[in-house]
């Protein structure tokens, strides 16, 4: 566990300082340049996934999210910022910031002449829309008005830091699920009335459509109602670490991150679990190590590897109890009933938001605890869905812990117990693109 995992809890998490600003973006909107030119989050985009991006435009927004060739994208599994290319941090960034700066010389990237808000809704192939504004938020003051809720890397938030310092602007945002607030709701169902100016389908099917609303009485009554909330981190614990991080270092200059504020509940995000894959390690070894302190149950495979996928649809873990389900790319174990040596690894004095998540079971019982592997980006990989998981496994010559989500409320409630999960614990969906909107600092 670690130190920052348990801690007092929050006060009520209120007065969020949300502000528009003057948005710098991509002179061309028609939707296929913009689909062209971003880019998911830095932290899903694999060194693979850098090079098809960069080579898709010459422009692409990957070039200044990672900069620097496969050397600045993550290793499979990890983060951007996690490994061992971060002693080039200042350089990759330095990096970024030429670029922008051509790019914005060359008419490629043009800054608004007002401050405005944006509307942003996403909407996936199947499910209902979220909508959220984008906004610049302060990350000091003001009180605990953004909680975060899980632990963050520190390699991953000094590069975060340096491209914050090199380029003096938020290249992406992060996301925050604000409490529930009738007038944003109003404004937000009056805005959608507007007509886009930008609209675009990623890989996913997911359609992004943008507004930049700069109604002074909207912008007024908008960042009134927003101060009447606090929010949890949803996604960018890093980058608001980072953007922390410069603050405390230039604290008078900009104190502000650029973010998209989605509301908890009806109209905000979804959560999906983040796997586990621990490289080199045999199923046969995994299954030993973890019958110490497990029901450790074969799953039968009828039509054995190709068969995988559906059957962990099918044999999901059980809700409540603490269950995982085992691989290694051919075969399923199913792993229950934990021992009460295994769940007293859970510190007892931790919140019991915290205590009850499987994600932490899952880290103190099983990986550090039965496998004795420590909870680090090069021996403990992530994986965003099942199909990576797999993947990942088979490729590293290992095991994939596949887990369930915990609920936005179970995250609501860690945050403000003041605890954060495991990090890399919850993958709240659906993503904004990166690249649609930047904020330069200083505003």
């Amino acid at each position: 566990m670690h130190a920052s995992s348990v801690g007092p809890p929050h006060p009520a998490a209120t007065g969020l300082d949300v502000r528009p600003f003057r948005a710098l973006t991509y002179s061309r909107h028609d939707p296929e340049h913009l689909a062209r030119v971003s880019s998911p989050a830095y932290d899903l985009v694999t060194p693979d996934g850098r090079e098809r991006l960069a080579a898709a435009d010459p422009h692409n927004i990957v070039r200044l999210i990672l900069p620097g060739g496969t050397s600045g994208a993550g290793t499979a599994g990890a983060p951007a910022g996690t490994g061992p290319a971060d002693r080039h941090a200042d350089g990759r960034a330095a990096r970024a910031a030429r670029t922008l700066h051509e790019w914005e010389a060359a008419g490629v990237l043009v800054r608004d002449e007002v401050t405005a808000s944006w509307l942003y809704a996403m909407q996936p192939a199947q499910g209902p829309a979220t909508v959220g504004w984008l906004g610049a938020v302060a990350v000091a003051g003001g009180g605990r008005s953004v909680l975060p809720h899980e632990d963050t890397f520190p390699a991953a938030v000094e590069g975060r830091r340096a491209l914050l310092a090199a380029t003096a602007t938020d290249l992406e945002p992060i996301v925050l699920a604000h409490d529930p607030e009738p007038e944003v709701a109003d404004l937000t169902e009056a805005a959608l009335g507007g007509v886009p100016v930008m609209e675009l389908t990623d890989t996913d099917g997911v359609r992004h459509r943008l507004w930049r609303v700069t109604d002074a009485d909207t912008l007024r009554r908008l960042r009134e109602a927003l101060g009447r909330t606090g929010a949890v981190i949803a996604d960018g614990h890093h980058r608001f670490a980072a953007a922390q991080a410069l603050h405390r270092t230039h604290p008078d200059g900009d104190c502000r991150v650029l973010a998209l504020l989605t509301p908890m509940g009806s109209g905000g995000l979804r959560v999906e679990a983040i796997h586990r894959v621990v490289p080199d390690l045999s199923l046969d070894d995994a299954a030993v190590a973890a019958a110490r302190g497990f029901t450790v149950t074969e799953v039968p495979l009828p039509h054995g590897p190709d068969d995988l996928a559906a059957a962990t649809a099918r044999v999901a873990p059980v809700p409540g109890v603490g269950s995982f389900l085992l691989t290694d790319g051919r075969r399923l174990l199913s792993l229950t009933d934990p021992s009460p040596e295994v769940r007293s690894t859970v510190p007892a004095e931790a919140p019991a938001a915290w205590r009850h998540l499987d994600v932490v079971l899952a880290t103190t019982g099983l990986v550090t605890g039965l496998w004795g592997r420590p909870d680090d980006p090069a021996s403990l990989l992530v994986a965003h869905d099942v199909p990576e998981a797999l993947r990942l496994a088979t490729e590293r010559t290992g095991v994939a812990l596949l887990l369930r989500p915990p609920s936005p409320a179970d995250v609501a409630a860690v945050a403000r117990a003041g605890a954060r999960m495991p990090r890399k614990s919850t993958l709240f969906v659906p993503k904004p693109r990166t690249g649609l909107v930047l904020r330069p600092h200083g505003d």
